[in-house]
């Protein structure tokens, strides 16, 4: 009898484990199912926008209306939009796909700097014509090569899956077709990368983002280390590291690092003039025995410190025990948000902590501001007239185009909402409208009990 009832009992476990094994079978392959759909609509769709990507330059080019011209930009950088988001739906994480994504970003990039222009008063230039007819030739080449990625899937019944587990296993045994029709179409974007585009597309070049305000004399290891030494604090040189950078940098510099029991902090440093770009230690912070404003104190030392002058708090925020500090320089009276220095501070005993002054060494400079041509109140006017403003600030933003313009700047509240809003002064035209957070609106005002 108990022979009986352990033989029911094992038939039982061995059905009811058949049962979940089946039912997990089941629910893992929905799941690849599922996953499958959707890397073909994605890739489909890819092949789908890249074609009528470049029909409508072919279009753009064809028209002689200015007043069309515009709106049939804004879609060849709507569909440069869709393309991107299609490529960011595939497993393609393992391919070098950087280069692709990077061509569809500066064909968006460009129509969209172009299209939000007034074409009727500033149309396109010979340059620009020129860059487009090179765009409609380089988006037909990658046409092509996506239709014949796209025949070859679907005359071989091929699997996304496939290709994820190929790339993911690295198995070169695989039938990786998928793969190297995509290796194929990053091959001959890379050739492109010599042409026009790069910098008739992104509209600003290399020099305009060359580091403008690396003065002083070029400095030796040693040299870097002696300063390193003095920033982080070091009592020697036992605990500091340093390595000069390849030819790849945006600039040579010193990577320097630091470390003893109690912290660990790493600084790049120019090698022109000895600057200090980015800081970071990082080591526990204990409780809060100074202020924010105590903690400002600390940050506009270290600025002053590091030669970094007429620099106004922008914004004071405080997280877990330190002190965030945003500074824009101040010319005249006119803050240059280009210009930006952000400091941290422990608020436990006041040591720095952090700096990052990438964008104030890269475009500062003493600019030539015009004197606005539009009064205060008259900009004013162009704000809606339900903000209730709060500040008002002279500032010199980048628009979107990328160009620096001088605007009034002015926070308001809107619904229990805070917005900044950026009002060109030589015309009036709402530059950029941004919406903070309440965190932001509070440390906005206490910036302006500090200043």
């Amino acid at each position: 009898m108990i022979r009986w009832i352990m033989i029911a009992v094992l038939t039982v476990g061995i059905a009811g484990t058949a049962f979940w094994g089946y039912q997990e079978h089941q629910e893992k392959n929905a799941i690849l199912i599922q996953a499958e759909n959707t890397y073909q609509r994605s890739f489909h769709e890819l092949s789908y926008h890249v074609d009528l990507l470049h029909d409508k330059i072919g279009t753009a080019l064809a028209m002689n209306s200015q007043e069309r011209l515009s709106p049939q930009l804004v879609e060849i950088w709507r569909l440069t939009s869709e393309a991107l988001s299609n490529v960011g739906q595939l497993p393609l994480a393992l391919i070098p796909f950087n280069k692709t994504e990077e061509f569809l970003s500066n064909i968006g990039d460009f129509t969209y700097r172009t299209a939000i222009r007034d074409l009727e008063n500033e149309p396109l230039s010979d340059e620009e014509t020129k860059s487009l007819e090179e765009l409609y030739k380089q988006s037909g080449d990658i046409k092509d090569e996506m239709r014949q990625v796209q025949h070859v899937v679907l005359d071989n019944n091929l699997r996304w899956m496939d290709v994820q587990l190929a790339l993911a296993t690295e198995d070169e045994q695989a039938d990786n077709t998928i793969v190297d029709g995509f290796k194929t179409v990053e091959k001959k974007v890379e050739g492109y990368a010599e042409s026009n585009v790069d910098s008739a597309i992104i509209g600003t070049s290399s020099q305009e983002h060359a580091y403008q305000h690396l003065t002083g004399e070029k400095i030796n290891e040693n040299e870097a280390l002696q300063k390193s030494k003095k920033l982080f604090n070091a009592d020697n040189e036992e605990n500091l590291t340093i390595a000069e950078s390849g030819d790849g940098a945006d600039i040579p510099l010193y990577s320097i690092s630091y470390k003893n029991d109690e912290e660990n902090a790493f600084m790049d440093m120019s090698v022109q003039g000895g600057h200090p770009l980015t800081l970071l230690v990082n080591r526990t912070v204990n409780s809060k025995d100074i202020s924010l404003n105590e903690g400002l104190e600390k940050a506009k030392a270290y600025l002053a410190q590091n030669e970094l002058e007429d620099m106004t708090i922008f914004q004071s925020n405080e997280f877990g025990n330190i002190g965030v500090y945003s500074f824009l320089y101040n010319q005249d009276g006119i803050r240059v948000y280009s210009d930006a220095v952000e400091v941290k501070v422990a608020l436990d005993n006041g040591d720095i902590l952090g700096l990052t002054a990438r964008n104030y060494f890269m475009n500062h400079k003493e600019r030539d501001i015009p004197e606005p041509e539009i009064s205060e109140k008259e900009a004013k006017d162009k704000v809606n007239s339900e903000v209730e403003i709060h500040e008002e600030h002279m500032s010199v933003i980048d628009n979107d185009l990328g160009e620096e313009v001088l605007v009034y700047e002015f926070l308001g509240v809107l619904d229990n909402e805070t917005y900044r809003i950026f009002i060109n002064a030589m015309d009036g035209t709402e530059e950029k409208v941004e919406k903070l957070n309440g965190t932001e609106m509070r440390f906005a005002s206490l910036s302006r009990g500090l200043t």
